[in-house]
């Protein structure tokens, strides 16, 4: 009976969490993300406090769909809010980092460099536009996840303010806030197959044209 009571007790929902968390910071760990920050040249304002009082944000952001405002508070207070100025690069293409962005105003280009262009900051005319994204939007997700390279390079088109949650905070989440923490992983998943099933349709159609 006592050998059944142990085998329960490391099954249970508190080692899942672990589990979960420490899943999500198997990749190798980087520098804190407020130092990350700071070397990328972006003001620090704090965490990202009453996130459920963003009435337009909740309005235009897949990510936040179907928490309740005290899931959003608990998520803002995850994360670290970030001011951009024109041009100012917000991710880097091919830098190692392990945050993303929720883009709380402002609007932000998307673009790679072209094959054989020069490694410089964007932007410049060897880059290709993939997109313009306004508040609402999320950036990096899959390098937050991953610890892979960024694909591309995201810069403010003009004064930018942005949520930054980190793939620590994500474990802390699942660990501490459990329902917030799945519902979290659950809806980056939903981007990240959502972008997939976009970038598939693209692909489709450029072969139908060819």
């Amino acid at each position: 009976m006592a050998a059944a009571g142990v085998g329960t007790a490391m099954s249970g929902p508190g080692v899942q969490t672990a589990s979960a968390a420490a899943l999500v910071t198997s990749v190798a760990p980087r520098r804190p993300v407020e130092e990350q920050l700071r070397a990328a040249g972006l003001e620090l304002l704090g965490c990202c406090v009453q996130l459920s009082d963003r009435r337009e944000l909740l309005q235009e952001s897949p990510l936040l769909a179907d928490f309740t405002p005290a899931e959003l508070d608990i998520l803002g207070e995850a994360m670290l809010r970030v001011r951009a100025q024109a041009g100012q690069v917000l991710i880097a293409e091919d830098d190692i980092s392990d945050w993303m962005m929720l883009l709380l105003s402002g609007t932000v280009d998307v673009g790679k460099r072209k094959v054989g262009a020069e490694v410089l900051q964007p932007p410049r005319a060897d880059t290709t536009r993939l997109a313009v994204v306004k508040a609402g939007a999320v950036l990096g997700e899959m390098s937050m996840l991953d610890g892979e390279p960024r694909y591309a390079s995201c810069w403010a088109l003009g004064e930018v303010e942005a949520a930054v949650l980190s793939r620590a905070a994500v474990a802390r989440l699942i660990t501490e806030q459990p329902a917030v923490g799945a519902k979290l992983l659950v809806k980056l998943t939903q981007l990240l197959a959502q972008r997939l099933r976009n970038t598939s349709n693209q692909v489709m159609r450029m072969l139908q044209a060819g």
